[in-house]
């Protein structure tokens, strides 16, 4: 797999978590610790992105 396809797959990933969060921020009943958990794996991917980012810049 290319760097730039990877860097598309984590920009999918990205998305679906972001999709999640919100899904999982309007439902009732949804516990703040699955919230946070997604939140962090977003956060992990948005680095591994802009890592990758920086690497096929340089």
């Amino acid at each position: 797999m290319s760097l730039s396809s990877h860097v598309q797959e984590l920009k999918r990933k990205h998305q679906s978590l972001s999709e999640a969060v919100e899904e999982a921020q309007r439902a009732p009943g949804v516990d703040d610790l699955q919230i946070a958990e997604l939140k962090k794996q977003k956060l992990r991917i948005k680095e591994e992105i802009t890592r990758l980012s920086a690497e096929a810049v340089s």
